[in-house]
């Protein structure tokens, strides 16, 4: 099983990058995001820079909460099998 794990740690830096990488692009798509509400129709211009921001954070939000989860559960199966595999040699 041991052999395994060279493999697993590999693929789990491709999606753990992929994850910060997204969380990266997120970032910056909202560094210029304000929580504002727009009553008149004055600013029409901001509006429409502020509703393409929430578009692509919309459009991240499912590969981000994917690829987290994924990330999150190789790293528990990593460490869950290094510890069997501990566990397995002390009691040989």
């Amino acid at each position: 099983m041991m052999s395994a794990i060279p493999v697993l740690i590999v693929v789990w830096a491709v999606v753990t990058g992929i994850f910060l990488a997204l969380l990266a692009y997120n970032g910056t798509i909202t560094r210029y995001e304000d929580n504002q509400v727009f009553l008149s129709g004055t600013s029409a211009v901001e509006e429409g820079r502020q509703t393409i921001i929430v578009q692509r954070v919309h459009r991240t939000q499912p590969f981000i909460r994917a690829s987290g989860v994924l990330s999150a559960l190789m790293t528990v199966a990593i460490v869950g099998i290094y510890t069997w595999d501990a566990w397995q040699r002390i009691h040989s």
